[in-house]
């Protein structure tokens, strides 16, 4: 791992993902040996959800920066590195595919807002196979 994180901007990477479970030493190790920006993903784990693995990367001490997402959410570990690759003068494409995303993104969710309210709660919750609304 050490020689994999040392070389990988020689190697043409420009963003790493590194997911890690548990005390989750993996992004903070490669942060610590690369120029490159790092995200870490907390994964879930039996123990204690992932609340662990999250605690563990968000605490990395100065000079060993690791964007940290949430637990399980490598989804947007992804996206996150779309915005840091097309940002400052970046990728154009993926800008582009980016503001696609986006704008799908809110028109899904304007859709269901119009649903919502035209059915109302218990129809769509019910068309949606859920029993009740939870707010966290």
């Amino acid at each position: 791992m050490v020689k994999y994180a040392r070389s990988a901007a020689g190697r043409g990477l420009r963003v790493i993902v590194a997911g890690a479970g548990g005390a989750a030493h993996l992004p903070g190790m490669v942060a610590a040996l690369t120029v490159l920006p790092v995200i870490g993903v907390p994964v879930k784990t039996s123990a204690l959800s992932g609340v662990d693995s999250l605690y563990s990367i968000v605490q990395m001490p100065k000079g060993v920066p690791v964007a940290t997402v949430a637990i399980g959410n490598a989804r947007n570990a992804g996206l996150l590195a779309i915005r840091m690759l097309a940002g400052c003068g970046g990728d154009a494409k993926l800008a582009s595919l980016m503001a696609k995303f986006q704008d799908d993104a809110r028109s899904e969710v304007e859709e269901k807002a119009a649903t919502l309210e035209e059915v109302g709660e218990a129809a769509y919750l019910a068309s949606s196979g859920k029993k009740s609304a939870t707010v966290m």
